[in-house]
């Protein structure tokens, strides 16, 4: 039998693989969606339908949590590798847009002026094209109109830019290439047009029955007399199937794209099909740090080179005390540590100088506990021989230890009684003396007497025998 399995090549080269993949995937921008705020019922779903676009590089099952803050988000982002923040908020006035750069910003700030959800965009088309093959790649971007309009606008295009990876055009796949993202701007009104399509390819130069045959859905032919009636002229099919095509969206294909007729060095056209959301965006303002920061640029608010000039010195004066504050406790901390360090060689220097001299005040620490047991247990036993010998009690001074601890507890041998004190028959219950019994009987009270008398008046008169 041959060799089961893999072999140790192509394992190894599998697990290489595996890890370009997940190497290229983390050098990827990836994003969080979501809302912030009592944010209502089409503010969240506009922020799901966006989230959709941002596929597969986003968190689809996020969940935001009221009591989590922007800090939190931040803060879980990074372990991650998440890039960028796409947070939907609503006022009593407007819903507002804003774009995040982690971890050390820009943020820019869009207001929402008008928006259309999927569902809303999918129900006024004809004929949509969306199923879930779309979404395994990201979108192409397609920035239009963004020219030398003024800083603003060119930040603008780059945070759009950095949102999604870049493309290598001699190295991609057109088959992963499936929806387009547009966006457009328009320098009159400083508006965004934000646009979702769907891209499908199909070949040209052939007629639709041709086209139709190559889908494999057969028209109707009952009413022609040949085939090449279908083929040459068209015949029984009706004008919507026929979609018009043009110089405008014909091209000639660089690679195979998946599809029948999509051949290389063939022309086909390529068709877009907007699957949504629509969004129409205004820029507001643009801060340096994540959410807050100095105002690079705002619409509405225009400051003078004065007014710009106080911010930047006030800004200044501020970070020149934070650093002098920290430069004061830096040096609090190196004087308390050389002052530790000072009192343990002085603490170290008088231990040692102890020792050396012999210091005769120090506490005499005594005999341990075991010498002492041991010695006592020993001299117990001399004085135990002593008594056996001689038949005498040793005298106090042979043996102290000894004589001391008689005096506490007796003489050897000999166990002592505690007397235990009888409760007084004579005292009641509550602590008092009875009264005592009197010692004649009252007159009616006679005791048992036999003819022979009581037992007391027969013991008197002779001593009782004992019962053998």
């Amino acid at each position: 039998m041959g060799q089961s399995g893999r072999s140790r090549h192509q394992k190894r080269a599998r697990a290489q693989a595996r890890l370009r993949n997940l190497e290229a995937y983390a050098a990827q921008p990836h994003s969080f969606v979501f809302t912030r705020g009592s944010a209502g019922r089409s503010v969240r779903q506009l922020s799901l339908d966006v989230r959709r676009v941002m596929e597969p590089l986003t968190a689809t099952r996020l969940q935001i949590r009221k009591k989590n803050s922007l800090k939190d988000c931040v803060a879980v982002a990074g372990p991650l590798g998440v890039t960028h923040f796409l947070i939907l908020s609503k006022t009593e006035t407007s819903v507002y847009f804003k774009l995040m750069r982690l971890p050390g910003g820009p943020t820019l700030t869009f207001q929402i002026n008008k928006y259309t959800l999927v569902r809303d965009v999918v129900s006024s088309l004809r004929r949509h094209r969306m199923h879930e093959q779309q979404f395994a790649h990201p979108p192409l971007l397609v920035l239009n109109n963004f020219g030398p309009h003024g800083m603003h606008v060119k930040l603008m295009a780059t945070m759009f830019q950095n949102l999604f990876p870049s493309i290598n055009v001699h190295k991609v796949n057109l088959n992963t290439i499936k929806r387009c993202l547009l966006i457009n701007y328009n320098p009159d009104s400083q508006e965004l047009d934000f646009r979702h399509y769907s891209i499908k390819v199909v070949p040209v130069g052939a007629s639709r029955g041709m086209k139709k045959l190559l889908q494999e859905k057969f028209p109707n032919m009952s009413r022609l007399q040949d085939i090449s009636e279908l083929l040459a002229t068209g015949a029984g099919l009706s004008e919507s199937e026929a979609e018009p095509d043009g110089e405008h969206n014909i091209t000639e294909l660089p690679q195979a794209i998946a599809g029948r007729g999509n051949m290389r060095a063939q022309q086909s056209a390529v068709r877009l099909t907007e699957i949504g959301p629509r969004m129409t965006l205004q820029l507001i303002k643009i801060q340096e740090g994540v959410g807050e920061g100095n105002v690079l640029f705002h619409s509405f608010v225009h400051k003078t080179e004065e007014e710009l000039q106080a911010i930047l010195a006030a800004k200044e004066e501020k970070l020149r005390l934070k650093a002098q504050r920290q430069d004061q406790q830096n040096q609090n901390v190196q004087r308390k540590r050389e002052q530790r360090e000072t009192h343990r060689k002085k603490s170290l220097a008088g231990m040692k100088r102890a020792r050396a001299d012999g210091d005769s005040d120090a506490e005499d620490p005594g005999v341990p506990p075991e010498a002492e047991r041991a010695g006592q247990q020993e001299e117990e036993d001399e004085a135990e021989y002593f008594r056996q010998a001689v038949g005498e009690e040793p005298d106090e001074d042979m043996f102290p230890r000894v004589t001391k601890r008689r005096l506490h507890t007796g003489p050897p041998g000999k166990k002592q009684r505690v007397k235990e004190r009888r409760p007084n028959r004579d005292r009641g219950q509550d602590g008092g003396r009875r009264p005592l019994k009197p010692k004649s009987r009252p007159t009616g009270v006679q005791g048992k007497q036999g003819h022979r008398g009581t037992a007391r008046e027969r013991s008197r008169g002779r001593p009782l025998k004992r019962r053998a």
